[in-house]
């Protein structure tokens, strides 16, 4: 099992995460734009370039100090594609589409990353100094995507699961969940804070590290161990 300096960890997480991160923001515009509303495109946020995504708080400041602190608790956001609900061709049913692009991307991210862990695979006894860091950057791909993925379809708005749920419940229903919008985020923070949201979506993104093992060619112990040399 390697041991990382914090040079060679950075250069593993560094791509995965920004990649997870501004695939994410971007298939939320990408989606309005189809289904008629181009805010995010004329903003310049349908771009993979990821300084537009970042936002200095939610990005930066807030998982960095969690960081420093030693908190064992990852959690932070990136600026919100804005769009303008109005625009689009059917309101209430495409705003459930809008929201779902992006924890659909990183689905789409992770499967893609657990491919690249099989390439490593594949070439570790032709090239190992280049297979080991494309599978080690994979692990990294599935582990954070899969994380975004799970974790931004709790109904919970602002969440994107918020916003489908919102998009699919009721009227009177849908009025009541956005009334918690306001204080959506400090809700996900002390329901990740006290344990009871790891105890929720845990299973399910270990179920998907798991299946995406199968593609990967990687069994869930190695998956596991891999990950385990990233993040302790």
């Amino acid at each position: 099992m390697p041991d990382f300096n914090s040079v060679q960890l950075f250069a593993v997480w560094v791509l995965p995460v920004l990649f997870a991160i501004t695939l994410h923001e971007a298939a939320h515009g990408w989606m309005a734009r189809r289904l008629g509303d181009p805010t995010a495109e004329m903003l310049g946020r349908l771009t993979l370039n990821p300084l537009k995504h970042i936002d200095p708080v939610g990005t930066i400041l807030v998982p960095g100090i969690l960081l420093l602190l030693g908190s064992g608790v990852l959690f932070g956001w990136a600026k919100p594609v804005p769009v303008t609900m109005e625009n689009l061709r059917n309101p209430r049913r495409d705003m459930a589409w809008v929201a779902a692009a992006g924890p659909l991307a990183n689905l789409f991210m992770a499967v893609l990353w657990a491919f690249i862990i099989h390439v490593g695979l594949w070439t570790l006894e032709v090239s190992p100094g280049v297979a080991r860091p494309l599978v080690f950057m994979g692990v990294a791909g599935v582990f954070i995507n899969t994380i975004l993925m799970v974790l931004n379809l709790v109904p919970i708005p602002p969440l994107d699961g918020g916003r489908v749920a919102m998009s699919l419940l009721p009227g009177p229903w849908a009025w009541k969940l956005s009334r918690l919008e306001p204080y959506g985020i400090l809700v996900v923070l002390l329901l990740l804070v006290s344990g009871v949201l790891g105890i929720l979506i845990w299973p399910v993104i270990s179920a998907l590290q798991i299946g995406l093992g199968v593609i990967s060619g990687l069994p869930a112990g190695d998956f596991f161990r891999l990950l385990s040399a990233l993040v302790n």
